[in-house]
């Protein structure tokens, strides 16, 4: 067993020196402002004249061209430039660099931005021109001068009150940048059949951290080459009281595609997003310009009125065509049809497209092993200044082995035993269902045996057949049911309708079980259709979502649902790609109509044979799987029953934060958040089940989770007047798109804090009286919930709003959980012994024995690591880069194999009633370490097959996301005139957790989730 894990993340070693750099800087020409703002306000409407200048462009281009610069933030509003200034400069060098951008080459390039600044075809414009050349010689006149500054240190930090790191804003790219020049400057890394040669790639001024990127590397898959190139992510970091700030190196893989569809003969690039394509010039931009060995980042859009992809205008693309390398910039006819030809060694510029999932398969895998990462790392280490060591490895903590729970899932090897483990689930479930039916108060039957009903809403019969075949074997059911599902004919189930639909019943000990069979008819899950007749894309869908939504409504109350009896809906749909554009597809409106007739819902896609989802084994797990999250819906949980006896509270219950936010890809795209608490109170019964519920805000108390999940639709309504003070944003891809300014922005978050905060102290009021444990998530609460970020919190202190920080009260103890967002969960491994590959171990991880002396504050984080899935049996010692002949004398390699890595899940107990270690009181006080590995095995569920990325009540608060689907109401609040202004494509316990802020199960989708969604931006 692995007794210590090793993280890639370094900090300063303790009474070394300062890491420090002399820079040259330039500050922002505050004296170019009002001439070109003047310049880009031409021919605008008054309403729509901007207040400053877009400079995105021109720092992208100035990060390409001056490999050497840092591209600063532009200060708001603007300050006096002074070397004393901490970060008040544009642009900062390293003084050994002797001249980052000749004079020449910086008035090309700037009259180059100047040209991008105009409205569309404004160069014809007479005016404009005019305008334009006072401009160019205005700013020739006026270019501002380098100015040196000496001893700047990189990652020395002053502390909070409440002891964490607060680097200044200009390290997190400063001291991300100096280490990445480091590494540039090591040799090749080397590995069997080749090398790595990385090269910088631009960072905006708001992209906090470096990348540096391999060149292409081909691989042969399945008979076909593919490509891939090997990225480092190096970014700038805080832990809650660690006065220390950490550098973080993220390894991972960015795929290219290369292969056109066969139909089109294009790759097949997304209509709707802009693509990005790396751009590598193999001689100078700029005449008189350093070489560089920088990437280029430009985008592909498609231009509606052509019918064809462009290089957006709106990016640096837009400029860099403008300058003399405009002859051998990749035509995107050229590029999209013959991808191969641009993307390795040639003349003029070399360009690759990221691959995204949207395009279709890649058969290189994700992802490194944590063997080859631990190569990487530690080739990378060799750039390390002196003054930076590597944070310690993280021993064992608390509990037994991996910290599982007492009521830990069992392993059976037999085949006996596998089935005696699935009648003991059944059961649970069953028990748990009926439990939850005496909790709610209702569905008993004549007083005696509660009643649950379920419903299949489907459109094919072999979904039908393996819908009701899954849900006897969920629940542990003998035989098809009362009515025998196999003495009912086809006919009789395709002429079932609302009000007579094909009843199954079963009777067991616990309960009485009815599924209610229906053929989805009407078109119900057809996809939408926009009435032409509706000004306006988003209202047109809209429209379309609310006439699916009641008429949905109304077709189930024609079978008898009930609003105030919660009940569970599988419905069957066609996959989402059946669905083009995405905004026809019905599952959104299902979803809201079933909620109007008080039933959760789960879909099951419909087989088929284009997207290989119609083997009978591949439909019985999917649709056993999604009658198992379904009946999560309906509150069947087991709680995890923590091995820690008198060192926690007794009865210590767990409540859950969790700030539900809106998609960007809604139809409105306005901003938009809801903040949800569910309460997980274990059952005196001790069979490990336990009460959920959730915060019912207009009543003020806590209701049962299925109640709760259908009360968030109402209350994730939105006035429609909200588009009024909403403008257009011309991106380049939609211009009809409604865009928020920043300062639209700065108040809807100020507001929106506001109600956070009242929110919270309702919910903290109603928890008084009983010990409990409230579960934050940092990546996702802390914009709303300040208190959570690490500048701000403080040990042991609570703050809700504006009021100063005050003592927890006595029954209340305050964590929060850390993953993979942002990247601010380190990469790590299991140290292996020598001669072993390093491993990927589970467990419950500390920062080593305690410290004994009364003046050193005990430890408050800890780490928290699962099991990997059976599905993700992949060995630890996988290579993704070398390359070997085998007996045939063929080239191989594991390009094509996915790697897969548990995420390293920060818990931090910022609050509970620890002992002070200077001034000991007397009475019972709480343990840390004894609260945060029970926050760990909460992540150990019984009833799920793997362990989850979150613990349990975060994962139940997390799944709300998909009933808070923002939707407009009309003066009045009639349900009829709601719509739906938000997707979930996927079933509730599928979402992507990096994508969406929701929950899942424990994985780290490794770097396609933070490299290749680039793809689609």
């Amino acid at each position: 067993m692995y007794k210590s894990i090793r993280r890639s993340a370094y900090h300063l070693a303790e009474d070394s020196t300062p890491w420090v750099e002399d820079f040259h800087v330039l500050p922002f020409p505050e004296h170019w402002h009002a001439g070109l703002l003047e310049l880009h306000n031409h021919g605008r409407d008054e309403e729509k004249q901007q207040l400053t200048l877009p400079t995105r462009r021109l720092d992208g281009v100035l990060q390409t061209l001056a490999p050497d610069v840092i591209v600063r933030p532009r200060p708001r509003p603007p300050v006096e430039q002074t070397a004393e200034t901490t970060d008040g400069f544009w642009m900062y060098v390293p003084a050994s660099v002797p001249d980052p951008l000749p004079s020449r080459s910086m008035q090309q390039l700037l009259s180059a931005w100047l040209r991008t600044l105009g409205p569309k075809d404004a160069a014809q414009d007479p005016p404009f021109r005019s305008l334009l050349l006072a401009s160019s010689a205005a700013l020739k006149r006026n270019l501002p001068e380098w100015q040196p500054i000496t001893g700047v240190e990189l990652l020395s930090a002053t502390a909070t009150p409440g002891g964490t790191a607060a680097p200044e804003p200009r390290q997190f790219q400063l001291a991300t940048d100096a280490l990445a020049r480091r590494v540039l400057a090591l040799d090749a890394f080397p590995f069997e059949g080749g090398k790595l040669h990385f090269r910088a790639l631009p960072r905006g001024p708001r992209d906090q951290g470096a990348e540096l990127m391999s060149q292409p590397l081909c691989r042969t898959v399945k008979r076909k080459e593919w490509w891939f190139s090997v990225v480092l992510n190096i970014s700038l970091h805080t832990t809650p009281f660690d006065p220390r700030p950490r550098l973080h190196l993220h390894w991972g893989v960015r795929r290219w595609a290369t292969h056109p569809r066969a139909t089109t003969k294009h790759l097949n690039l997304p209509y709707r997003e802009a693509t990005t394509v790396y751009l590598r010039p193999t001689i100078p931009w700029l005449p008189g310009a350093p070489a560089t060995d920088r990437y280029a980042l430009a985008r592909l859009r498609r231009d509606r009125a052509a019918d064809t992809f462009v290089w957006s205008e709106n990016d640096t693309a837009g400029i860099l065509r403008g300058l003399s390398l405009a002859g051998n910039f990749p035509d995107p006819e050229q590029l999209l049809t013959e991808p191969e030809s641009w993307i390795g060694e040639g003349r003029g510029v070399r360009a690759a497209v990221v691959h995204s999932t949207r395009m279709g398969k890649h058969e290189i895998g994700t992802g490194f092993m944590p063997n080859q990462r631990a190569q990487l790392t530690e080739w990378a280490e060799q750039a390390l200044p002196d003054s930076l060591v590597r944070v310690p490895d993280l021993v064992r903590g608390r509990g037994k082995g991996i910290g599982a729970p007492e009521n830990r899932r069992p392993k059976p090897r037999t085949d006996e035993a596998k089935k005696a483990e699935l009648l003991r689930e059944a059961r649970a479930r069953r028990v748990a269902l009926a439990e939850q039916s005496r909790v709610a108060g209702h569905n008993l039957e004549e007083g005696r045996q509660p009643l649950v009903e379920a419903r299949l809403l489907w459109q094919s019969p072999e979904v039908r057949k393996a819908a009701v075949a899954q849900f006897t074997k969920a629940l542990g059911l003998d035989g098809d049911g009362g009515t025998c599902a196999s003495q009912v004919s086809d006919r009789d189930f395709d002429e079932a309708r609302p009000g007579a639909p094909v009843v199954l019943e079963w009777r067991t000990v616990e309960l009485t079980l009815r599924l209610r069979c229906l053929p989805l008819a009407n078109g119900l899950g057809d996809r939408l259709v926009p009435d032409p007749a509706v000004k306006g894309r988003g209202a047109a869908t809209a429209a379309a979502i609310s006439e699916r939504r009641q008429a949905l409504r109304s077709w189930l109350a024609d079978d008898g649902t009930d609003p105030s009896r919660p009940g569970l809906v599988l419905v069957e749909v066609a996959h989402r790609s059946t669905f083009r554009p995405a905004s026809t597809d019905p599952k959104f409106a299902v979803r809201l109509g079933c909620a109007d007739a008080g039933l959760l819902t789960q879909f099951i896609v419909t087989p088929s044979s284009d997207r290989q989802i119609d083997n009978v084994e591949s439909l019985d797990h999917r649709t056993h799987s999604s009658w198992l999250d379904g009946l999560r819906q309906l509150g069947v949980r087991v709680l995890p029953q923590h091995t820690l006896d008198d060192d926690l509270p007794i009865g210590l219950q767990y409540a859950a934060l969790w700030m539900v936010k809106r998609r960007k890809d809604g139809p409105t795209r306005l901003p938009k958040h809801l903040p949800v608490a569910v309460l997980v109170t274990p059952l005196p019964d001790g069979e490990g089940l336990a009460a959920v519920r959730g915060w019912d805000d207009s009543t003020g108390s806590w209701v049962p989770y299925p109640h709760f999940l259908l009360g968030l639709v109402k209350q994730a309504e939105i006035n429609p007047e909200a588009f009024a003070d909403l403008q257009p944003l011309d991106d380049g891809i939609n211009p009809t798109t409604p865009r928020v300014t920043s300062r639209q922005w700065r108040t809807n978050l100020a507001q929106q804090r506001k109600e956070t905060a009242s929110f919270l102290q309702r919910v903290l009021h109603s928890l008084r009286g009983q010990p409990t444990a409230l579960i934050t998530h940092a990546q996702n609460s802390r914009l709303h919930w300040p208190w959570l970020q690490d500048g701000q919190t403080e040990r042991d202190l609570i703050k809700t709003g504006h009021a100063p920080a005050g003592r927890l009260d006595d029954e209340l103890r305050l964590v929060r959980v850390r993953g993979l967002g942002g990247r601010e969960a380190a990469q790590w491994w299991g140290l292996a012994e020598a001669g072993k590959p390093h491993g990927q171990p589970a467990g419950f991880w500390t920062q080593g024995p305690r410290r004994r002396d009364a003046a050193s504050p005990r430890e408050r984080v800890f780490y928290s690591t699962t099991e990997r899935p059976g599905t993700h049996a992949v060995s630890p010692a996988l290579d993704r880069l070398t390359t070997r002949v085998n007996a045939a004398g063929n080239l191989t390699s594991q390009a094509g194999t996915n790697a897969w890595n548990p995420t390293l899940v920060e818990i931090a107990v910022l609050g509970c009633h620890e002992a002070d270690p200077i001034a000991p009181v007397t009475g019972e006080q709480d343990d840390a370490e004894a609260l945060a590995l029970a926050v760990h095995q909460l992540r150990q569920a019984p009833d799920y097959a793997a362990a989850l990325s979150l613990p349990l009540p975060l994962h139940l608060a997390g799944l709300a996301q998909a009933y808070v689907l923002p939707m407009l109401a009309e003066p009045g609040g009639s349900p009829q005139e709601e719509v739906a202004d938000s997707t979930a494509e996927q079933s509730v316990e599928d979402l992507d957790p990096d994508l969406i802020d929701a929950p899942g199960l424990s994985q780290e989708p490794d770097m396609d989730d933070g490299v290749e969604r680039h793809g689609a931006s």
